[in-house]
């Protein structure tokens, strides 16, 4: 017997809006990510191996599939980790938002243990449900907005999916999620699918809009399911797919570029997660046993720290209630704790050794360096000099040093500090050995790479430094502005603008139309109730066949 993680989190999800008092239902909102965690411990020491684990079940004339390997173990691993430390920071919040957390986290299990396409589908919409009202919940004007623009992106994403999953399924007559052979149409329908939801550039607007407009706690839920459980599917499905390399490669300094144009803190660190997949996605593009473990290293160690980042920046609303550098600064004096917890963040997704960012982004790097993927490589080397200008020291010297402090603040409730305090040690401990070497027996290849070559860190090291040098020369020009920045989101909205307001005027000829046949009607009604023994015989039968046909035309055209 083995019990699916995923499920066990979702049927304890039910459960936590009803239950009495609110301690209980907190002790049991902490206990299904850890139980999560067990089942994973115990099935890899049961089903560990080359050869997936499956579990049969007929429905629909089709077999339910489970498979467990080293792909889908790794991110089942980092994503029930990272929902211990999420669930003790959102301790505070609502019974509601823990039960669309813990939907959110089950279906995201499902999805990296579904071994058929059909009940992957299922998990990934169902994860669309629980991250929508995790926006919605924040109770803005905004944040519905937001949520109904993520939910249109994500129907339609889903839709392209299942269309080509139908296709699929019909054409090869298996179900197996497994590497998909280019089928013609259903290939690219399941492509565009998984990188809708990976934010792939120019379908990504979806998450800089929606993110930062989520509550406090929910947010940081956002950073870690969505993004990589598309990571996931892509490096299932699509491995050495040579389009993704380009968009990869593209998507890291397309989202590096607008990160640094931001003035919101949160809506900088939802730009940069664009850019921080673009690694993943160019790792799956390039398709050698280095470039997927760099992708699925790379995956696990930037939950970790993208959700620390968050954090951060979320301590600083609960207590602020302000995200934009231009209405914060000096913090430092009031928020040191959240301050130094944020930078181990910061370190590690700007690859400082001895931090977990080091020891995966920089796999990736050099696994297109091995192929000789020269342009490749110096996208990638150039998002990193960006991911420290931004993350590392432009949004830390814009909210906590750069000026008097224009508010008085606190560190947040001491839940909120512990959560990060956990994500803060796992991202030192995976930057160091052993760390790094638990991770690496982890990842679905034998791993051939030594992080601490002396010349890996010097070269680091001195894209760090001299990153530094400029920051410091450029920092006044590097504070927050009141501005917009326009992304590709504005086609969609323009043509969206368009067609609202063609329905409007449609729905006003057609009540203007209603209201003239019903006049029309009044009169037809009015002729009908002559007395028709005045009229001879013929004239009554043609008038009453009149109204007939009138009526029947209303009718039709209605």
């Amino acid at each position: 017997m083995w019990v699916h993680p995923g499920i066990v989190v979702l049927a304890g999800a039910i459960f936590l809006p009803f239950l009495r008092p609110r301690r209980v239902e907190q002790m049991i909102f902490l206990a299904l990510p850890l139980i999560s965690l067990l089942i994973l411990i115990l099935t890899s020491l049961g089903y560990f191996g080359e050869l997936p684990f499956e579990l049969k079940t007929e429905f629909l004339n089709y077999d339910v599939l489970i498979r467990v390997d080293k792909l889908s173990l790794v991110f089942a691993y980092v994503f029930s980790i990272a929902a211990i430390a999420m669930n003790v920071y959102a301790l505070h919040s609502s019974s509601l938002e823990h039960f669309s957390a813990m939907v959110y986290v089950g279906s995201a299990l499902g999805v990296v243990f579904a071994g058929d396409l059909f009940s992957f589908y299922i998990f990934w919409e169902l994860m669309a449900i629980g991250s929508l009202f995790l926006i919605w919940f924040r109770r803005t004007k905004k944040a519905e907005e937001a949520g109904f623009r993520y939910a249109l992106w994500h129907l339609t994403g889903g839709l392209f999916l299942l269309a080509g999953i139908v296709l699929y399924v019909l054409q090869t007559n298996t179900i197996e999620f497994k590497a998909f052979n280019n089928v013609g149409l259903a290939y690219y329908l399941i492509l565009l699918g998984f990188i809708i939801n990976a934010a792939v550039p120019p379908l990504h607007a979806w998450l800089p809009d929606a993110y930062p407009e989520a509550t406090v706690t929910g947010a940081v839920y956002l950073t870690a399911f969505t993004t990589k459980s598309a990571v996931y599917a892509l490096a299932r499905g699509f491995a050495g797919e040579e389009l993704l390399m380009w968009l990869g490669a593209i998507m890291a300094m397309y989202g590096v570029i607008f990160a640094v144009l931001e003035n919101d803190g949160r809506r900088l660190l939802a730009y940069h997660i664009v850019s921080q997949v673009g690694y993943m996605v160019a790792g799956v593009g390039i398709g050698t046993a280095m470039a997927i473990n760099g992708a699925t290293s790379h995956a696990f160690t930037h939950i970790l720290y993208k959700a620390l980042l968050f954090m951060g920046m979320g301590a600083v609303i609960e207590v602020t209630g302000r995200s934009k550098f231009t209405e914060l600064g000096g913090l430092y004096k009031y928020m040191p704790v959240t301050f130094y917890l944020y930078m181990i963040g910061a370190f590690s997704i700007s690859a400082f050794p001895l931090f977990s960012g080091f020891v995966s982004k920089n796999m990736t790097v050099y696994a297109s360096a091995e192929e000789h993927l020269v342009l490749i490589w110096f996208l990638l080397e150039g998002a990193s000099v960006g991911t420290f200008l931004h993350t590392g020291l432009k949004l830390p010297w814009n909210v906590w040093f750069s000026r008097e402090a224009v508010i008085e603040a606190r560190d947040p409730p001491k839940n909120m500090i512990a959560g990060m305090v956990i994500l803060a040690a796992l991202n030192i401990f995976f930057g160091t050995y052993p760390g790094y070497e638990i991770l690496y027996s982890l990842l679905p290849y034998p791993v051939e790479y030594n992080p601490y070559d002396p010349a890996k860190v010097i070269s680091m090291s001195q894209l760090l430094l001299f990153t530094f040098f400029a920051f410091w020369i450029m920092r006044e020009k590097l504070r927050g502005e009141e501005k917009i920045v326009l992304d590709t989101d504005w086609l969609p909205r323009i043509v969206g603008n368009y067609f609202i307001y063609y329905c409007l005027k449609f729905t006003e000829f057609s009540k203007e139309l209603d209201r003239k046949l019903l006049e029309a009607s009044g009169k037809l009604k009015a002729i009908t109730q002559l007395k028709l023994r005045e009229l001879t015989p013929g004239y009554g039968v043609l008038i009453v066949c009149l109204v007939f046909a009138v009526y029947l035309l209303l009718f039709i055209f209605s």
